[in-house]
């Protein structure tokens, strides 16, 4: 009951316009209240919690989204993806999806990709005719490619917790990331020409396609440095970020010459301030999920569905479920970390693979992530796209209905999608 109250609370304290991260903040207070929780001891454990090699990409990864905006690496990868998709029907949706894919290779967060694809797309998709709330909903949805195409920090946890290997739940998330984008593109298309006209203004001409490819060469090599790094062993995903951030500087400055001094100071204020924002709801949730787990409402959850499970089909189904619920109360790292590992006693039991599992895993968060009232990913996607949370409910919950769900479960009943690629590369 009292996470009932905490979840109303804090959907009426985002209702009232308090900042996502302050509503956060009177929501951790009421829980601390209730609890009677020890406030020094929970800010203690969050701190150590945000003292974390993986998390310290994070502001590196951010910091890479706002350099490849401002030195112009950005904006020729979509006008790349958008010389290649065309002019058709739904032709800058799908530019969105693929370009987030492509940032997927590069950041490992679905943050980065919002921070950088966001600021420059979310404007033209405006002029193209799609409604802004739907362009945050389709924004948010596609940045969470991020955890799935490797690297991804979310599967790195994931390894970590479960003692599996990195490389392999790496692969295991490949599939079901090229089955979300195929499903996100043939949405978008469908609803293009439904829900919304778009126009065509012409931002490839014919003549400028081959330039426009070439143009993007030099950004295009900074994924292949990034996985070509981390796959052939020459650095860390955290490492990684750090050459991202050098790579993004030096073709911004050096090569394509888009970006200044002023521009170089405006990115590091404007990452700043995106991280500063983050880090206080990650410091907030991470403190608010332990409240929770030793509350012991992750364990109690996870034993329910352990007596209430009668068959194999019923278990997975009640684990989704279990998954998304958990997602959409607490951040993708609370539940990579604290739900994830409570649950695999459960699916190995029924025969489910753990590569399997981390697939599963991984596609729940993408549900998870953007769904209300937590939806830290929505939320950062509806600030960067400067439209109210309230006009992206209802394309985003359409979105995950639609095409994300039926991944997950496509993904949970064919363990083919997820084995595949571990399978190709050896290691299963």
């Amino acid at each position: 009951m009292e996470g009932l109250l905490a979840i109303g609370l804090l959907i009426v304290l985002m209702g009232l316009g308090v900042p996502v991260a302050w509503s956060f903040a009177g929501t951790l207070a009421y829980l601390v209240y209730i609890y009677d929780a020890n406030l020094s001891t929970l800010l203690l454990q969050g701190f150590r919690s945000l003292n974390s090699i993986v998390l310290l990409a994070l502001p590196l990864f951010v910091l890479t989204g706002y350099l490849m905006q401002s030195g112009g690496l950005a904006a020729r990868i979509v006008n790349f993806i958008e010389a290649i998709v065309g002019k058709r029907r739904g032709g800058f949706g799908a530019s969105l999806v693929l370009s987030s894919g492509i940032f997927g290779a590069i950041a490992g967060t679905a943050t980065a990709a919002v921070a950088s694809i966001g600021t420059i797309m979310v404007d033209p998709l405006e002029k193209r005719g799609y409604p802004r709330g739907y362009s945050a909903s389709l924004l948010g949805v596609s940045s969470l490619l991020g955890i799935l195409i490797p690297p991804s920090i979310t599967m790195i946890l994931f390894a970590v917790v479960t003692r599996q290997s990195v490389a392999a739940c790496f692969a295991a998330t490949i599939g079901p990331a090229l089955l979300l984008i195929a499903g996100l593109i043939l949405f978008n298309r469908i609803a293009a020409g439904r829900w919304f006209t778009e126009q065509s203004t012409d931002i490839i001409q014919k003549g400028e396609r081959g330039k426009a490819v070439f143009n993007a060469l030099p950004a295009l090599m900074l994924p292949v440095i990034i996985l070509g790094g981390i796959y052939g062993g020459v650095f860390t995903p955290t490492e990684a970020a750090a050459v991202a951030v050098v790579a993004a500087l030096i073709v911004g400055a050096l090569i394509y010459r888009d970006l200044t001094w002023n521009s170089l100071g405006r990115s590091v204020i404007s990452a700043t301030e995106t991280t500063g924002t983050i880090i206080l709801i990650l410091l907030f949730s991470f403190m608010i999920s332990r409240i929770l787990a030793f509350e012991r409402v992750p364990q109690d959850l996870t034993e329910a569905i352990a007596d209430f499970a009668v068959n194999p089909f019923w278990t997975l189904i009640l684990v989704n479920a279990v998954l998304v619920i958990a997602g959409a109360l607490m951040d993708d790292v609370s539940v990579t970390v604290v739900i994830a590992p409570l649950f695999m006693p459960v699916v190995t039991s029924v025969g489910v693979e753990p590569l399997h599992y981390a697939a599963i895993v991984g596609t729940s968060v993408v549900i998870g992530a953007n769904t209300p009232p937590v939806a830290p990913i929505l939320y950062m996607s509806c600030r960067i796209s400067k439209v109210q949370i309230h006009k992206a409910i209802g394309p985003v919950l359409m979105l995950l209905g639609l095409v994300a769900l039926p991944v997950m479960l496509v993904t949970t009943f064919w363990p083919a999608l997820s084995l595949f690629f571990p399978k190709l590369f050896g290691f299963y």
